[in-house]
């Protein structure tokens, strides 16, 4: 059985109401801090080791550089970061094209919200990532669309209808996969795009401490 603890990142200041996904929206380094702390007491409870991989998105990012300090391993993993918006990046939802959204909504796999990523290409890259690391438990900090896609890669539900809801902004899910090599792949009709950087990375602490 695998099991992925999925963290999402802080609440982002300003962003209430926006489109943010590939966007590399800047978070609050007392956040990261905070729920680094949070990730490091609950890896203790579950007796899990400490190491953790991360989106190369900021918000993502500085978690993982706060854990560093801590002494834990680190590894920045492209195919976690947030689903691509196109040109929809940092619109408020209320101001995108009703009609656009509806075509979205309409071949949620398929098509390309905003002309940036399809929601089939984001599930195929997240279910390369669950295929390399089959049964292992992990600790990642994502995005909510990378954790509904992990959920909806467990669960078989793919259309916009059923998309698995994420957890809030610094919360987390456990999401368990059957030992099936089958279990993690995504939908025949899904079109994968090649993430820009699929090779992991590790990610060491800064040379100096972040201000207080």
């Amino acid at each position: 059985m695998m099991e992925i603890v999925c963290w999402r990142h802080p609440p982002l200041a300003g962003a209430e109401g926006l489109c943010i996904g590939s966007l590399d929206w800047p978070v609050d380094a007392r956040r990261a801090r905070r729920l680094a702390d949070r990730i490091a007491r609950s890896a203790r409870r579950l007796a899990a080791a400490p190491q953790v991989l991360v989106s190369p998105l900021a918000r993502c990012r500085a978690v993982g550089e706060a854990l560093a300090r801590r002494g834990w391993r680190v590894t920045v993993d492209a195919r976690l970061r947030e689903i691509d918006f196109g040109r929809w990046e940092g619109w408020r939802w209320g101001d995108i094209d009703r009609a656009e959204f509806a075509r979205w909504e309409d071949d949620f796999l398929r098509a390309a919200p905003g002309g940036g990523e399809p929601v089939g290409a984001l599930l195929a890259r997240v279910a390369e990532f669950v295929d390399e690391h089959a049964g292992q438990r992990l600790i990642v900090v994502t995005h909510g669309g990378v954790i509904s896609a992990l959920q909806a890669l467990a669960s078989g539900a793919y259309d916009a209808a059923r998309w698995p809801p994420p957890c809030g902004p610094a919360r987390y899910l456990r999401i368990a996969f059957p030992p099936c090599a089958s279990a993690a792949q995504p939908p025949p009709d899904a079109h994968a795009t090649r993430p820009e950087a699929t090779d992991p990375t590790s990610l060491r602490a800064p040379a100096t401490s972040p201000p207080p």
